[in-house]
């Protein structure tokens, strides 16, 4: 496809570097720092210009393009950008929002502003928190096959009880696969003898309960089942989202917010939270609070200095699990390593999700890890898959190394895949796939 990316700040930069090796892209920025930058460090076609300007598209041959991706950091630039290359041209148009009542809007009449598909930051980045402290210890969690199969990552740490253990030593759980390990810079297939580090992250696919097993072997910390207190710090759009997602999951969550006119608002948009008007960076009043006791708390704030001193504090009155919005994604690593238990940067989310739309034409779900290093494919098998009425042994002979077959659904019902396994036409297959060799499988399947 001819892609024109709009915007080369971190969400179209990682849109650019998840489809430069696929498509010929393009990305337009009105910073000359930023295009110089890009040029050099992916094979795109970067310009200069005002993406919302009809002879900066023209110049992106926007009469030939297939798809316009806007992800400036303002909604109104994105809306309008979208509706010019539609004026010139017929590209399938994503926008980058972050206001959530703009995809409402957009939601009820499909196809307003010359949007075909739209994404909001905000809205995406508080699923992924619910995603992400639904399982402990996880640094991602996606659901496939209408949720009967689940995928999630876990950093091993020195004092895990499976570092050291060789992966059939760690494999104790039923429809539980371990898919993958990733180490340093190598993507790794494990064997049965192959030993987990400390450092790795660890894969697997499986049934939510075998994952959730796992996870709670790892980290005995509570699921949202088990959840007793959850506080979001900060009444951003993304602490609100997140709230009322919580609130969908039938919690009743706690949310500080210093400003008094925004706690009131909030009071009356979620009924189900207990909405407290403080500055939740004073330790005494998360002591009197008790937010010590709780069992998960969201930093939320404006900025990621705030957030991490959230995060700190709380990990100081033993809080067991924190997690924290990083807006800069450099800093993600960093805050994780001093405090954060596990670090969101909203513009990675929501690059990914981008990306992701792009693959499913091919697929029926897709899960990105680890920045694009590996992705986890849905895949509904016919009669032209290479996996059509085999054994998975035999198919897997065919397929290149850094391929693994993590579970299947069939009318509904989960099956954990073994080398005598046959996958018939209809499954549902989730399979881990290194980046390295994803054009050839995903044209295998």
């Amino acid at each position: 496809m001819r892609v024109i990316v709009i915007g080369a700040g971190e969400v179209g930069s990682n849109i650019a570097a998840s489809l430069d090796d696929d498509h010929h892209v393009v990305v337009i920025d009105t910073d000359s720092d930023r295009v110089e930058s890009i040029t050099y460090s992916y094979d795109v076609l970067a310009i200069q210009g005002d993406g919302t300007s009809i002879e900066t598209l023209r110049e992106a041959d926007i009469e030939n393009a297939d798809l316009v991706i806007a992800s400036t950091d303002v909604d109104e630039t994105n809306i309008v950008i979208c509706g010019a290359a539609k004026a010139v041209g017929n590209p399938f148009t994503i926008a980058r929002v972050k206001k959530t009542n703009l995809l409402r809007t957009w939601e009820q009449s499909k196809g307003a502003f010359g949007i075909d598909f739209m994404v909001c930051t905000d809205l995406q980045t508080a699923e992924t928190i619910v995603r992400i402290a639904g399982l402990p210890g996880a640094h991602d969690v996606e659901t496939f096959a209408g949720g009967l199969i689940q995928m999630a990552e876990f950093e091993i740490g020195s004092d895990s009880p499976i570092a050291g253990e060789t992966v059939s030593e760690a494999d104790r759980f039923e429809s539980l696969t371990f898919a993958a390990l990733l180490r340093d810079d190598d993507v790794i297939i494990p064997q049965g003898e192959t030993v987990i580090r400390a450092g790795d992250a660890v894969v697997v696919i499986g049934s939510r309960e075998s994952v959730r097993a796992f996870a709670g072997s790892l980290t005995p910390g509570p699921t949202l089942e088990d959840a007793h207190e959850i506080v979001i710090v900060g009444g951003t759009e993304i602490g609100y989202q997140t709230a009322r997602l919580f609130e969908e999951e039938g919690l009743e969550p706690r949310l500080v917010e210093q400003d008094p006119k925004r706690a009131r608002e909030l009071a009356e948009k979620l009924p189900g939270t207990l909405v407290l008007e403080s500055d939740a960076t004073d330790i005494d009043f998360l002591v009197r609070e008790h937010v010590d006791e709780s069992d998960i708390v969201v930093a939320a704030l404006e900025g990621d200095e705030r957030n991490l001193l959230v995060s700190l504090l709380a990990k100081r009155i033993g809080v067991e699990r924190t997690i924290g919005i990083v807006e800069s994604g450099e800093y993600v690593d960093l805050f994780e390593t001093v405090g954060i238990d596990v670090g969101v940067n909203p513009r990675l989310v929501t690059s990914e999700e981008i990306t992701r739309f792009t693959r499913e034409q091919r697929t029926e779900n897709v899960a990105m890890l680890e920045s694009d290093r590996a992705e986890v494919l849905e895949i509904e098998i016919d009669a032209d898959s290479a996996l059509f009425e085999r054994r998975i042994q035999d198919a897997m002979a065919k397929l290149p190394d850094g391929v693994v077959v993590g579970a299947i659904s069939r009318a509904g019902e989960l099956i954990t895949p073994r080398g005598e396994t046959v996958v018939e036409g209809g499954d549902h297959v989730v399979m881990f796939v290194d980046t390295m060799v994803l054009d050839e499988v995903t044209a295998a399947l």
